[in-house]
């Protein structure tokens, strides 16, 4: 472990250490970390992100606003 690994751990539980009498705000602690784990967790096996897949969603919505879309012919869809 390097040494800005143990200062990062050392703050982490630094912080889980002033809000641990205060239930609420460890449900929101593990609940951000499950959240951010669950990201790490996709990203290694390549699965996109909720966010990324509503970016790619917002930019065709765009796109389609704009009037940059292209027919497709019904039997193209099922090549």
């Amino acid at each position: 472990m390097t040494a800005v690994q143990m200062r990062l751990n050392a703050e982490l539980f630094g912080s889980l250490q002033t809000i641990s009498s205060d239930e609420g705000l460890m449900k929101k602690a593990v609940r951000s970390l499950k959240r951010i784990a669950a990201q790490k967790k996709a990203k290694e096996d390549n699965i996109m992100s909720m966010a990324e897949l509503e970016d790619i969603i917002r930019q065709g919505d765009k796109e389609i606003a704009d009037g940059n879309l292209q027919p497709i012919a019904i039997d193209d869809l099922w090549k």
